[in-house]
């Protein structure tokens, strides 16, 4: 075989799982659909590399923006700037979401890409509380909000995107590149944390040193606007004769309120297992545990290693099996096994034990992600696909997902129990469970 054909099979091989149906497709049109995968892709890249960074370094966030009496009041209070943007989602969802549907997916997601840039580079560039006082946490306040108004339709508008470019019988595959960007960047930013921690002192990082990385992304958004830019607009929005008004989207949500909250329930245990096993991890590691900075970006380095191999797998598994199966086998190990887990490691505190408990937490998230986020773009209207999806999700992350770094700081403190954000995941695994049950059971379904 050629270098060129060797080539051009190995990018079919990395778009699409093999089986009878793709056997024909043609494979010329691997690398566009590779590339598209990529160009769409990218900003979730972005936004999860962003989050990751506010949650990693929020020990040192809270020193330069949020002075306070004790160092718990001062993690609170970043933290909770950290949830903070997940309450501007909804309305992200309802108002970018309702642009996507009606102007079309590629316009759309530009210009997520541009408001997220904005706050972005806001948190980065933005002094401290003793240069500018007061100003300086209401700056980065601004940017959070920014970031979460964003981020309420860049996961619903990717998702939607990448289930109308899929080939037939491959949309959970495909879907499940959406989340697996994300592992990207979590690993990206852990080897960059690790690498920075090991160069610089730690005096240097507590002082300005912890802004790089912030500066570093700031600086991959040129590149990042230049590959969106490119993107075609998918031949399902194409094919729409009308595409509905504001009001007529309105209505269609309305009408299915049962869905997008059972939508909104079935993204609960996804959301919070994701926020539980990256953003908090390395809180958790350094303050719980005991681990240094280096073992603890190490573990989420894993986790984001194991994410990005299990969300394409079971989303592949899931088209072969389908969809609530794999949702109704996760959501039950996850309430039976997360706080077991969890106590375990507070019992056995070692760097290889919370590898061994976060990978197997991974695989739960994994797993169950891989099949949900594809099944959450089949079960809303698609007229209102983007809208529906982005307010679903960003309903189930600001209530739920987002504010897992601020509850399960909060549970250890008043309950004594270290291991006690097990019992938050647990529920999150509960709820979803009872959802899977209640939409493919046929219970909540669409109206028209």
């Amino acid at each position: 075989m050629s270098n060129q054909s060797l080539a051009t099979a190995s990018a079919e091989a990395i778009v699409e799982p093999i089986s009878g149906a793709n056997a024909a497709a043609k494979p010329a049109r691997a690398p566009s659909r590779f590339g598209t995968v990529i160009r769409v892709t990218s900003g979730n890249f972005i936004e999860m590399y962003d989050f990751f960074l506010f949650g990693f370094y929020a020990t040192y966030i809270a020193k330069a923006f949020f002075p306070a009496t004790s160092e718990y009041a001062a993690l609170m209070m970043t933290f909770a700037t950290f949830g903070a943007g997940f309450f501007m989602r909804p309305l992200g969802a309802i108002i970018l979401g309702s642009y996507i549907d009606r102007i079309g997916r590629r316009k759309g997601l530009v210009l997520t890409l541009a408001i997220m840039a904005s706050g972005t580079a806001l948190i980065a560039f933005v002094p401290g509380y003793e240069t500018i006082g007061l100003m300086a946490p209401f700056l980065v306040l601004v940017g959070r909000l920014l970031q979460g108004f964003s981020a309420g339709v860049e996961l619903g508008g990717v998702s939607v995107y990448l289930s109308e470019m899929a080939t037939p019988g491959n949309k959970g595959y495909y879907v499940s590149w959406q989340s697996a960007s994300q592992q990207v960047a979590i690993i990206f930013s852990a080897a960059l944390g690790y690498f920075l921690n090991q160069s610089l002192s730690k005096e240097f990082i507590a002082d300005w040193g912890w802004r790089i990385p912030f500066f570093i992304g700031c600086s991959i958004i040129p590149v990042v606007f230049y590959i969106r830019r490119s993107l075609q607009e998918t031949e399902a929005y194409l094919s729409q004769k009308t595409h509905p008004t504001f009001r007529q989207m309105m209505k269609t949500i309305s009408v299915n309120w049962p869905l997008v909250t059972a939508g909104t329930a079935l993204i609960v245990m996804t959301t919070v297992a994701f926020y539980l096993i990256t953003v908090y991890t390395p809180t958790f590691g350094k303050s719980i545990l005991k681990l240094t900075t280096e073992e603890s970006l190490l573990v989420t380095l894993c986790v984001g290693l194991s994410n990005f191999i299990w969300l394409p797998v079971m989303g592949a598994l899931s088209d072969r099996i389908g969809r609530w199966p794999i949702m109704a086998a996760c959501s039950a190990l996850t309430v039976l096994t997360a706080y077991p887990a969890l106590s375990w490691l507070i019992a056995n505190p070692s760097f290889g034990n919370m590898v061994l408990i976060e990978l197997w937490l991974s695989f739960l998230y994994g797993s169950y992600n891989g099949a949900t986020i594809v099944a959450l773009t089949e079960i809303i209207p698609a007229r209102v696909r983007t809208t529906g999806f982005s307010l679903a999700y960003s309903l189930a992350t600001a209530l739920f997902g987002g504010m897992t770094p601020l509850v399960s700081t909060w549970l250890i403190e008043v309950s004594g129990d270290k291991a006690a954000p097990g019992y938050w995941m647990a529920g999150a695994g509960a709820i979803s469970l009872v959802a899977t049950f209640l939409v493919y059971r046929g219970i909540v379904k669409e109206r028209s």
